[in-house]
């Protein structure tokens, strides 16, 4: 076994700690520790899902330095398991599945027997998650897989944490080859609940299809497992511990991130904004992985109070509750702000801090024209498009309001499926800078996911831009303003979606085949009910326009010719079962009913929708679980 050495940074800089290695013992009931250690290098092992065997070891003081030649890899015989094969945004199961023998130990390594070696051999990978239940035990196991597979170095958060959005910060400041982030992002967390785990390449974007199709045919071949035989390593201090020629470096997992939002926004706008007297604002981290990045962002850099945070302590099961950042889970953020006494300004990040949701008081901003609006205003208000935007792109359900954004600013505009991903390869060719997806999505192409605390930023600094010059006491642009100016301006693209979680698999696919036949019998003109003709019908196939890949079954589309759209898709980002969402959108160029609520003005939209898809006959369910 290695033997390992512990370099540390900042106040511990100058301590001085006998280097150490490791001697196994055939009957070692423990580690046993043969020298003093100031500050623990790593704990005791637990039982992991690696196999059904422990490691039994013993550390003695050394004063040699370690070799390459003493890091010692098993390898480990394993057969495939089933049901390894990748969604949207990674692979996401109950939490029993990833503990069950090999099963998360089968991925990883599949993993690395789908990259080519000179993306990760002798490599820098960084390792993230967002707190959740499993993603301890995940990160030891992860950590000692790269280890066997050649990887040279692993910057892995303190604690395991590390925001979806500052894992890829991180692996394009530092040059990493990619990241593992440790999360089902806004699924529920906890023993009983959801757990998963994707990949991300050396621009920090998640990995291509190309690559997760590989990894899921070598999950169905895979035969081995290559580990080193290394201690359980202390994620709880920043440090450096070294095992031969590999290197495992804890860092803090706010540091990076904040200096890249520093560099994007202008802080000093912010904190204008949020240090006024007559301005009152709240963030809902909801026990999520935000609440590690909250008080240093707003509280201590942008000066807001320390009260502003709610739910900010991140937990193993998300404080029992649901870390999906909209009208439904969001609860008490929504009841805040639709209170007498409300905030100006409320806003939630979910599980991994990708997305995000943005309320005004009394007034909710939906995703799709949440992205427009940034768009519109990024220019003037969010230094770091100074210049203006290279394009504009976002998921094929969110409403076209940012179409209307990219046509009057006369910038390129992308329709893409749903999947980060499909944005990284326009950002990578200097296509696009602003996109946003309507399942509470918003980035631009500073990193390479959707950032939940990047859209908060935007917004506040919109906000403090239209109040820059507003005194103390006089009336100041809301939210609301903002988005009414911003339909004046554009319309209003009336949209809600309607989700149906946890369907049973069979009646659900039956559901999508039947619109399916459908859609292959209609012919445009055709009526539906008595407002809407029917444009073009189809199942959405996206041509990259970069490197002409085609994606396929994307989604179901009626479009109408007034433009109104009800599209189909069953959700790749669920642990179980199926979750069926159905997006309804309409037009409304008129101001005068600009305030209608979006369930009125669509009530004909949806009964048009439910009718279409016979969801009721197909699923049994009567009603959504959640209507965003």
């Amino acid at each position: 076994m290695a033997a390992p050495s512990l370099r540390l940074e900042g106040s511990f800089a100058l301590s001085v700690l006998p280097s150490t290695s490791i001697s196994p013992l055939i009957a070692a009931p423990r580690v046993v520790a043969a020298a003093p250690r100031p500050i623990p290098l790593f704990r005791r092992s637990l039982p992991s899902p690696i196999s059904r065997r422990s490691c039994r070891f013993a550390v003695k003081a050394s004063s040699a330095p370690p070799t390459a030649e003493e890091l010692k890899i098993s390898t480990i015989s394993t057969k495939p398991v089933e049901g390894q094969k990748t969604g949207t945004s990674g692979l996401r199961k109950k939490v029993k599945v990833f503990q069950e023998e090999n099963y998360l130990a089968n991925w990883i390594q599949a993993l690395f027997n789908s990259l080519p070696p000179e993306d990760y051999k002798g490599g820098v990978l960084v390792l993230g998650g967002d707190g959740r239940y499993f993603n301890r035990e995940a990160a030891q196991i992860i950590i000692k897989i790269a280890a066997g597979n050649g990887v040279g170095k692993i910057l892995v958060g303190r604690d395991g944490l590390m925001s979806t959005p500052a894992v890829s910060a991180v692996i394009r400041k530092r040059g990493a080859n990619g990241g593992f982030i440790m999360s089902a992002s806004h699924n529920p967390g906890g023993p009983e609940y959801d757990w998963g785990i994707k990949f991300n390449y050396s621009s920090g974007q998640p990995a291509p299809e190309s690559i997760t199709d590989k990894i899921y045919g070598n999950t169905l071949s895979i035969s081995e497992i290559k580990i080193a035989d290394i201690p359980d390593v202390d994620l709880s201090s920043l440090g450096v511990v070294t095992y031969g020629n590999f290197t495992v470096e804890v860092i803090d997992p706010v540091s990076d991130y904040l200096e890249l939002m520093e560099n994007v926004f202008d802080f000093e706008l912010i904190k204008g904004l949020v240090s006024r007297p007559d301005f009152r604002f709240t963030f809902d981290a909801m026990h999520a992985v935000t609440g590690a990045y909250a008080k240093p962002i707003f509280v201590d850099r942008l000066g807001a109070s320390l009260d502003c945070i709610s739910n900010g302590v991140p937990l193993e099961d998300f404080g029992h509750g649901h870390p999906d950042p909209n009208l439904t889970y969001a609860k008490d953020l929504v009841k805040i702000m639709y209170s007498e006494d409300a905030p100006d300004f409320g806003a939630a990040s979910d599980g991994d801090g990708d997305r995000n949701m943005i309320l005004g008081r009394g007034f909710f901003i939906t995703p799709s024209d949440s992205v427009a609006i940034i768009a519109a205003n990024a220019e003037e208000a969010i230094p770091y498009f100074k210049d203006g935007a290279k394009g504009l792109a976002r998921s094929m359900p969110t409403s076209g309001a940012l179409d209307r954004v990219a046509s009057k600013l006369n910038l390129p505009f992308f329709e893409v499926p749903t999947g980060w991903k499909f944005f990284g390869n326009l950002m990578d060719a200097g296509k696009l800078s602003i996109c946003g997806e309507e399942s509470f999505g918003t980035g631009s192409d500073h990193i390479r996911e959707k950032d939940g605390i990047w859209a908060v930023l935007a917004w506040l600094s919109i906000i403090a831009y239209q109040n820059k010059d507003k005194k103390v006491g006089e009336k100041l642009v809301s939210v609301a303003d903002i988005a009414k100016e911003h339909w004046t301006t554009y319309g209003r693209n009336f949209f809600s979606r309607y989700d149906y979680e946890e369907c049973e698999s069979e009646g659900a696919n039956k559901m999508m085949e039947y619109l399916r036949d459908v859609i292959s019998k209609t012919k445009s003109g055709e009526k539906y009910g008595r407002n809407y003709t029917l444009q073009f019908a189809d199942d959405f196939t996206y041509k990259d326009p970069v490197d002409g890949r085609v994606a396929s079954k994307q989604g179901l589309r009626f479009v109408f010719t007034d433009g109104s759209r009800i599209i189909y898709r069953l959700s790749g980002t669920g642990s179980a079962g199926a979750t069926i969402r159905i997006y309804i959108e309409q037009f409304e160029p008129d101001v005068s009913k600009h305030g209608t609520d979006a369930q009125t003005a669509l009530k004909p939209l949806i009964g048009l929708a439910l009718s279409i898809s016979k969801l009721s006959e197909f699923t049994g369910r009567e009603k959504p679980t959640v209507i965003t």
